[in-house]
């Protein structure tokens, strides 16, 4: 038997619905739409440091830059809204590392993301590699949301918020799900969207 201080470190999670997902080594087959609803609605962006009640979470992050990619991106697939919507799936697992930590911490944190999120995609039916004209149209609907809960949550001014992630152009905050909401709430929101876009996939 391997003594306790050699041995390797555990590496995998237990899930609420039973699965273990292997971190360094994730397959589809473990991965579970319950599992990352839960866990991303229970994860808090900017380190929780944001206005009201109840954290402003990864899952409502998720829905927010959902919404955001729908409006500026013309003729957009099912199959790219999902991709928006689980674009920080992988979170629920690893949480939510701010970036200026994720800078310090290095690549290792990278690889483990990169992972993760290649077997939520094979998982959901998703391109495990989506092409650049798709990650650049997420990323600016990603930019655009960080700005908002930056301004309107996290109590950046504007002009901060505009240096690290750009002004948000042609796209207002009306509509947008910006009021924090209770954990549960936020879980059923994101199985909801979840599911509506699945249904428009098949």
């Amino acid at each position: 038997m391997a003594d306790k201080a050699t041995a390797s470190p555990r590496a995998w999670q237990r899930m609420l619905s039973g699965r273990r997902l292997d971190l360094l080594d994730p397959s589809p087959l473990d991965v579970e739409i319950t599992d990352i609803a839960h866990g991303l609605a229970r994860v808090a962006r900017w380190n929780g440091q944001t206005q009201g009640d109840h954290a402003y979470s990864v899952a409502q992050h998720s829905l927010l830059v959902e919404d955001i990619f729908c409006r500026i991106s013309s003729n957009c697939s099912p199959s790219d809204r999902m991709a928006a919507l689980l674009h920080d799936a992988p979170e629920y697992v690893i949480g939510d590392m701010i970036s200026p930590f994720k800078a310090v911490v290095g690549g290792g944190y990278k690889e483990v993301e990169l992972r993760l999120q290649h077997a939520i995609h094979l998982r959901f039916s998703l391109s495990a590699n989506p092409t650049e004209r798709l990650k650049k149209a997420i990323k600016r609907a990603d930019q655009i949301a960080a700005w908002y809960e930056a301004t309107r949550l996290a109590r950046f001014t504007e002009s901060e918020a505009a240096k690290i992630f750009g002004r948000p152009r042609g796209v207002t905050d009306e509509g947008l799900p910006l009021h924090p909401m209770p954990a549960s709430h936020a879980q059923e929101a994101f199985l909801a969207r979840f599911q509506e876009i699945e249904a428009l996939r098949r």
